[in-house]
């Protein structure tokens, strides 16, 4: 009998193991899936670019009035001086104005159509004109069931939405892996789709590559909506029953 309910025992237990792995695990399905999709970051507006522009000599100070040039003081006297790009907010028609140039359109172009672009319009004022830029402002969000939820800066040109959640320190053993809330702002409109972790089809998701300003939401599971709810149940009763204690005791004085 002993034997018997040992043996069923290491049945739960084995079942009971394999169904964790399939609700926690990431990517169980990867060797079946391939993605080749490409992925290029495309600007939009709110995006905030840096443009540095450099001539070639000896026509260098044509450069000048598209760049900020900071002085600093140096010891013994005198000044060093530093040349940056200017910043540039897209507004809410995707146009940055920059000096000689006027208005440029740059929404809804990738980096090397927006290169394309600058270049064009500054080869007007300058002959082969070097002009690189990067967006300074660019982030995603992460809240919910990881470990530090908050707004994550992205220093490259990209990030993945595993990547977000690595950099936000990985879901909690509470968070739902099978239904990941990823939040985007499309031409003005908000837009939603849900992410199962559990699987690798979502690699080819336009999901799978993260857009400025995306937002994440991580839902709790049952298990800690249910403690909490019963946390707060536990907190009033305590509440109560001190209350109650402390009539007593005056009533009783």
């Amino acid at each position: 009998m002993i034997k018997k309910i040992g043996l069923l025992l290491v049945i739960v237990l084995v079942f009971s193991s394999c169904a964790s792995r399939k609700k926690m695990a990431y990517f169980q399905n990867i060797a079946e899936v391939s993605s080749d999709r490409l992925y290029e970051t495309t600007l939009q507006p709110d995006d905030e670019l840096q443009i540095i522009v450099n001539a070639p000599a000896p026509n260098q100070e044509l450069a000048a009035p598209f760049n900020m040039t900071t002085l600093t003081p140096i010891e013994g006297g005198g000044t060093a001086s530093t040349t940056e790009g200017r910043t540039y907010l897209l507004d809410n028609k995707g146009e940055i104005i920059m000096p000689l140039v006027g208005k440029i359109k740059l929404s809804g172009l990738t980096h090397e159509q927006a290169l394309q672009k600058l270049n064009e319009e500054i080869s007007k004022y300058i002959i082969n004109p070097i002009v690189s830029f990067k967006i300074i402002n660019f982030k995603v969000t992460v809240i919910g069931d990881v470990g530090k939820p908050g707004s994550i800066p992205v220093t490259g040109e990209r990030i993945t939405l595993p990547e977000a959640i690595a950099q936000a320190g990985d879901l909690s053993i509470y968070g739902i892996r099978t239904n990941i809330m990823v939040i985007r702002e499309v031409d003005g409109k908000k837009t939603y789709n849900y992410v199962d972790f559990t699987k690798a089809d979502f690699m080819n998701s336009e999901y799978y590559y993260l857009a400025q300003n995306d937002l994440v939401v991580v839902e709790p599971n049952k298990v800690k909506r249910n403690s909490s709810a019963l946390g707060r149940e536990v907190t009033i009763a305590v509440s109560v029953i001190g209350v109650i204690l402390s009539v007593i005791t005056i009533a009783t004085r």
